[in-house]
């Protein structure tokens, strides 16, 4: 295993321990408490405890070298933890409306308020830096499971931020409503984001081209290491985890031979890998009769 996978699975195993033992500081914050609301923050830590196993699932299988059954590599697992994670955020929003609801037909005070909302603040920084790491890192080596990891943690924060300053305010107005009121708000935070988790992922599974500043990029590169072409066009992309697929079709003269093209396919494909992290490139080598433009266009412009 490089370097590189390496560190990916460490994260991901460290993001098991650690959601475990947030969880159970929020479930202890709870227990203190009595809060629906921080009740609610203890059921999305359960998430991220399940969340960060299918990550860790998904990052292993994503690593596996191409075999016969799967030609092009298995990049795509990552998608499916980030998928199952959006899943897991809804049911649990689904099951925060629930308590939240029932809850709100009855407020009561919280329980040893202080004490619980100490210890769901040392959860919360914890979880800060954490989501930070994995977020910085997942970028770093294209890894989807762990960015989606990180990105509903760091929300998982935001929310937790929001129930301790809206906790506050009710010990000290004496309004125990506001405590299945900030549940409810939780719930549909996470809702939200869990749609979000969702459909990035989707985009992902249903091969997604790349940004449009990356195939401008793309473009300089075959562009400024063609020379002796002709021509390209019908350039496609597509990402799929931390891999670049990238097609096209590269023009020459009829005359040109075998190996003279080899040289300026080899010469792209090593620019391109140069600048591109695990990229994959396919080029079709055409006569200059499959030209798109005119004939007598200089410089080898895309079609």
């Amino acid at each position: 295993m490089s370097a590189s996978k390496e560190r990916v699975a460490r994260l991901a195993w460290w993001s098991i321990l650690v959601a475990l033992f947030v969880l159970a500081l929020k479930t202890a914050a709870w227990w203190m408490t009595g809060s629906v609301a921080l009740y609610s923050d203890a059921l999305e830590s359960i998430v991220n405890v399940i969340a960060a196993a299918a990550a860790l699932w998904a990052i292993r299988v994503s690593h596996k070298p191409a075999d016969e059954n799967h030609q092009h590599g298995h990049h795509k697992a990552e998608y499916f933890s980030a998928v199952l994670e959006g899943v897991l955020i809804v049911v649990a929003a689904l099951m925060i409306f629930a308590a939240a609801w029932e809850v709100l037909l009855a407020p009561r005070l919280m329980a040893q308020p202080w004490e619980g909302l100490a210890v769901n603040g040392l959860a919360s920084v914890i979880n800060a830096v954490w989501a930070t790491v994995l977020i910085r890192v997942g970028r770093a080596e294209r890894s989807p499971a762990l960015v989606a990891d990180g990105r509903h943690i760091m929300t998982d924060v935001v929310t937790s931020v929001g129930v301790i300053v809206g906790l506050v305010a009710a010990i000290y107005t004496g309004f125990a409503i506001l405590d299945p009121l900030l549940a409810l708000v939780v719930a549909a935070n996470i809702l939200y984001q869990g749609w979000q988790v969702i459909g990035s992922s989707l985009g992902g599974l249903m091969d997604q081209a790349v940004a449009t500043e990356d195939n401008l990029r793309i473009r300089e590169i075959i562009s400024g290491n063609s020379k002796g072409a002709l021509e390209v066009h019908d350039l496609k992309t597509r990402i799929a985890g931390r891999a670049t697929f990238i097609e096209f079709h590269l023009v020459v003269d009829a005359d040109m031979s075998v190996g003279e093209s080899h040289v300026i396919c080899d010469r792209i494909e090593d620019a391109l890998r140069a600048e591109i992290p695990s990229v994959r490139v396919i080029i079709h080598v055409e006569p200059d009769d499959e030209a798109k433009l005119p004939k007598g266009t200089v410089a080898v412009p895309f079609a």
